[in-house]
């Protein structure tokens, strides 16, 4: 069995220290594990996120970990919004370095069921949102000569999992998106990558998984350890880094080999 690192135990990526780092999606789940551990390694992490509650819940939890966290509810289906909040943000406190887009929702769905209004709702939760906030950061990351940005997959479109067809759609798109953000945005040394996490061990997964559910999932894993937010935070931290200065375009899986 391998259990997850303390966080003593884990790795510190001293070009990370000072970053300014934007993640959308970070007041709970894999979001909130990819805040925690931003501000533990010293980064001046934004995090919006629709779930008031939640988040600032979560920056009282650090506040005595690392820099406080900046929290800024935001619906990320509204573009416009969305645009504006990222453009106060750099003119307030300059351009971002590095651009988490995590946020989704896989809420599941036959496909008979789906009408044309649900059909936009759900690329615009899944999808639209990450090619916009890129486009905003952008900018100031080519004025800076350098940035990352890191999106958030997802393994059931790899598994064709049942009743998440629009869900698993956008999540194969953003692959795509990753790949095309990379090509064009290489010359100006901004480097674009994927993250696909397995089942991660989150209370949102809990409510569409029975204890039984859950074991037949580890025991479709080649590791039989249980994914938690701070293994996909892991792999976020180390693709963010100057470490992974040559990494871009491609898809990497956290998902301890589940087949």
């Amino acid at each position: 069995m391998h259990l997850p690192l303390t966080s003593d135990q884990r790795a510190v990526y001293p070009s990370l220290k000072g970053k300014r780092v934007l993640i959308t999606g970070g007041g709970s789940g894999i979001g909130a594990g990819i805040v925690e551990g931003f501000v533990r390694q010293g980064a001046q992490v934004t995090f919006f996120d629709i779930a008031q509650a939640d988040s600032e819940a979560l920056v009282a939890t650090l506040s005595s970990v690392g820099p406080a966290p900046f929290f800024q509810q935001l619906d990320l289906t509204d573009i416009a919004a969305l645009q504006a909040a990222i453009q106060q943000l750099i003119d307030a406190n300059g351009a971002f370095d590095i651009l988490i887009n995590n946020a989704g929702n896989d809420d599941r769905h036959t496909i008979e069921e789906v009408t044309e209004a649900y059909w936009e709702n759900r690329l615009n939760t899944n999808l639209k949102h990450l090619f916009f906030a890129a486009q905003s950061v952008m900018p100031g990351m080519k004025a800076k000569g350098a940035g990352v940005i890191v999106n958030l997959g997802s393994i059931s479109w790899h598994l064709a999992l049942e009743g998440l067809t629009l869900y698993q759609t956008c999540k194969a798109a953003i692959e795509g998106l990753t790949r095309s953000l990379a090509r064009e945005l290489g010359g100006d040394n901004i480097r674009s990558v994927c993250i696909v996490p397995g089942n991660v061990r989150t209370p949102r997964q809990l409510k569409w998984y029975t204890p039984e559910g859950e074991a037949e999932i580890v025991n479709a894993q080649c590791l039989k350890g249980r994914l938690v937010p701070d293994d996909i935070a892991a792999m976020a931290l180390f693709l963010a880094s100057d470490d992974a200065r040559l990494i871009t375009g491609h898809e990497y899986f956290v998902d301890a080999g589940w087949r």
